[in-house]
């Protein structure tokens, strides 16, 4: 594969954008994914690399959120240890089934996450009573989140985030912060079996990490200052994009 320094600077760009609107709302690997596509890198070989490089973007924004005291990592260890085992399995699933099936079920996710923020304004704005309870959120709901995004993964911070916010009644807020660390787990997850099968592009993903942690932090600041009134907007407009993307690709 030829590697040109254009190519390498697209990709560092790409990877920078993604890393901030997957900080505020997910879906940041609509444009890595293609990208890495578009460099003439092989399906199984991009998610692979696509997944090291956006593990140090939710790794710095964790960090980032950790330092600043918006984010108690020990008292999410729990759900960090299930998201990533959640992942792990997803990754090792894609070497052997075929992942199109997703192309049905993801895409009515979408669909009702957009719905569900334009429908209901005021979704997240406070804490709520959840609807269901911690184990059946951290049994059923956080690994199939993790095994889908050790599968494929645009989406997956969206998912999280809106999982919090319907089902356990956290604040968007609360529910975005907490998805930056269930979403380490899951790509630190899908990384580990990546890297032992041999799948991952070094050079390409190095160069897209410093991107990736680049954005990561621009999109965390964004997050601290301006909360759900930039979450929320972008959230609706991820899912309909994501959503478009599997009709007319």
């Amino acid at each position: 594969m030829d590697i040109s320094t254009t190519v390498l600077l697209i990709l560092f760009f790409a990877a920078l954008a993604a890393g901030f609107i997957d900080t505020l709302a997910g879906g940041g690997g609509l444009l890595t994914i293609p990208a890495l596509l578009l460099a003439g890198v092989p399906p199984l070989a991009a998610l692979a690399t696509n997944k090291v490089q956006s593990v140090f973007g939710v790794l710095t924004a964790s960090v980032t959120l950790i330092r600043r005291g918006w984010l108690d990592w020990r008292a999410l260890k729990g759900v960090f240890l299930i998201a990533l085992l959640g992942s792990m399995s997803g990754a090792l699933a894609v070497h052997w089934i075929n992942p199109d099936w997703l192309r049905f079920i993801v895409p009515c996710v979408l669909a009702a996450i957009a719905l569900y923020y334009l429908l209901s304004p005021q979704a997240g704005e406070l804490e709520t009573q959840p609807r269901v309870s911690p184990q059946l959120y951290q049994r059923a709901v956080l690994p199939a989140i993790g095994a889908y995004d050790g599968m494929f993964g645009p989406g997956t911070g969206s998912f999280y985030t809106t999982s919090g916010v319907a089902l356990r009644g956290m604040t968007l807020l609360q529910a975005t912060v907490q998805a930056k660390w269930l979403n380490l787990a899951t790509n630190l997850g899908a990384v580990l079996i990546f890297v032992a099968s041999g799948q991952v592009v070094w050079i390409l993903g190095g160069v897209m990490l410093l991107g990736q942690m680049l954005g990561a932090w621009l999109g965390t600041l964004a997050v601290i200052r301006g909360g759900s009134r930039l979450i929320r907007p972008l959230l609706v407009t991820l899912c309909l994009v994501m959503l478009a993307r599997y009709f007319f690709a």
